[in-house]
């Protein structure tokens, strides 16, 4: 996770229904804390906890902070808990993918054979404010490859009129299928910085009663909190056997 926690990150503009929203920030914990209960019934077999996820959280701002200490199991993560997050100052995304780069660049030897190609799910709410564009990082992300495939990279952008047509029901939502249905430069930068969404991971959240189209990015843009949370459900989506 490469969670962007800029000063804008403080904003309370997140959609809960109709009447009530929250800060961006504590809507991305509470997702976090999701996905970690999603993880961890998804590695239990018995009453122990498989060895299924490896998970590493960065964090950033001007500078990018190793929240966990490395990359940790699922069950050292579920010990651990999920961090508190707080905003801080400015947006520094090409060190964030620099670092992200460079922990795949230390982990993808390790991995045995068949394991799942690695997922870096990207969270942000603006444009980077200090640095270059990460685009060239994000090119190589995604050109590095196990033998499952590529890996890959999903963006979450977080933020009020992204798209063209809001998202009235998630569960319904076709997908992101291309830059042209976001309204804001940005968004569309990232959307073309995602990956296609594998068979496998659609599969799975169509079985969870969502209608993902199947040349569908994962791209997810937009203020609604069910909508994040979405996005954070298909970061956790990873087939396990």
């Amino acid at each position: 996770y490469l969670l962007d926690a800029s000063g804008s990150m403080g904003e309370s503009d997140v959609k809960l229904d109709v009447v009530s929203t929250a800060s961006r920030i504590s809507i991305v914990s509470k997702c976090l804390e999701d996905v970690a209960v999603t993880m961890v019934a998804r590695s239990t077999r018995g009453t122990s906890i498989q060895p299924r996820y490896r998970i590493a959280i960065l964090a950033y701002a001007s500078q990018v902070f190793d929240i966990l200490g490395g990359v940790k199991t699922v069950a050292e993560f579920a010990q651990m808990g999920v961090p508190s997050l707080a905003p801080m100052d400015t947006t520094n995304t090409e060190a964030a993918f620099l670092a992200a780069e460079q922990l795949l660049q230390q982990e993808l030897p390790n991995l045995p054979p068949e394991s799942p190609a690695p997922l870096v799910c990207h969270m942000t709410d603006g444009e980077f404010n200090v640095g270059s564009d990460p685009t060239p990082i994000a090119q190589r992300i995604m050109a590095m490859s196990v033998p499952d495939g590529n890996v890959l990279l999903e963006n979450i952008f977080i933020g009020p009129n992204l798209l063209r047509q809001a998202v009235t029901d998630v569960k319904s939502w076709a997908g992101l299928t291309s830059a042209a249905e976001l309204a804001n430069p940005h968004a569309q930068l990232l959307f073309n910085m995602s990956s296609a969404i594998p068979s496998t991971y659609r599969g799975l959240m169509n079985e969870m009663g969502y209608r993902l189209q199947d040349n569908a990015r994962l791209m997810f843009a937009g203020n609604d909190s069910k909508l994040i949370e979405m996005a954070f459900v298909m970061s956790g989506m990873t087939p396990v056997k």
